[in-house]
């Protein structure tokens, strides 16, 4: 998921250790021109003026409203601050176009990979590609592997919990439209329907006031809701990964969008020279201390 929604005690966001280098907070890039010029990575046909965006000069990138950390910081995409922003200004830069030349525009996360026509270039929100939602839109590479965490409150029943099974008799809440959810009705398949809520910070609040036993989230976000949100809850775990293959969040782009090979391209060259896994190291905390719930 998402879970559509962006210093923490495990350094969810470890703005302390300066890895990247960047005014938008990316690794350099060596191999590139400078910024605003096409990159040698993406290519003549992808570079800047050849691309077929909403606004000739322009690279418009939608979000959530509010943004969410650890994904964005101070709930300012344009900021350069959090992973997804760090990553959706390091593709920019592959594409040829420099911070100033970057639109953010706001889209509430269920409407961006709903069909239709879209207003942005990319949105960038934690959407997890599935086969489902490619009948819709179209999605770059993965640009983050992520996996799908549970939260509670300690000292709870649901806190105690060691695996799957523990799971089925609590009440559990997602956000719409999220993998979240979906974890929830494929994967625990709980005695009690689970509450859907429209954003996460509706999910919090439920858990807040025990209106549900634990809520499910991305780990990352899991992370951030513990350590500054909501410090009396606790990672229960984990959820492995289903089907053999890592879920990843992807940029959405329009069904059959002319851009969508170029924007892969430049996910694909970050995620080569290393510059994903720097970002990820500066802005997404290490998860090894959550454990796998089976």
């Amino acid at each position: 998921m998402r879970s559509a929604p962006h210093a923490l005690r495990r350094t969810v966001t470890a703005a302390t250790i300066t890895l990247l280098a960047t005014a938008v907070g990316c690794a350099p890039q060596p191999e590139e021109k400078a910024a605003g010029t096409p990159s040698a990575s993406a290519g003549k046909s992808c570079g800047k003026g050849t691309l077929a965006t909403k606004t000739s000069g322009k690279l418009t990138i939608a979000t959530d409203e509010p943004a969410y950390e650890p994904w964005f910081k101070d709930d300012k995409p344009a900021n350069g601050k959090g992973f997804e922003s760090a990553v959706a200004y390091a593709v920019a830069q592959r594409l040829g176009y420099d911070k100033n030349a970057v639109v953010w525009q706001s889209v509430p996360f269920n409407k961006a990979f709903a069909p239709g026509v879209k207003s942005f270039d990319f949105d960038i929100n934690q959407v997890s590609i599935s086969a489902e939602r490619k009948k819709a839109v179209d999605f770059s590479s993965g640009y983050y592997d992520v996996r799908q965490a549970v939260i509670a409150l300690k000292g709870s029943k649901a806190a105690k919990a060691t695996g799957i099974a523990d799971l089925k008799g609590l009440k559990l809440g997602a956000q719409v439209g999220t993998t979240s959810l979906d974890y929830i009705d494929d994967v625990v398949k709980p005695k009690q329907q689970a509450a859907v809520y429209a954003k996460n910070d509706q999910a919090k609040s439920a858990l807040k006031n025990g209106q549900v036993d634990a809520v499910v989230t991305d780990l990352p976000t899991a992370f951030y809701i513990t350590a500054a949100e909501v410090t009396n809850a606790r990672i229960v775990g984990q959820f492995e990964n289903q089907g053999g293959t890592p879920e990843q969040f992807g940029l959405v782009l329009d069904k059959g969008s002319a851009l969508t090979s170029c924007v892969s391209e430049a996910v694909d060259g970050l995620r080569e020279d290393g510059t994903l896994a720097g970002i990820e190291k500066q802005w997404l905390s290490d998860a090894v201390d959550a454990p796998v719930l089976k």
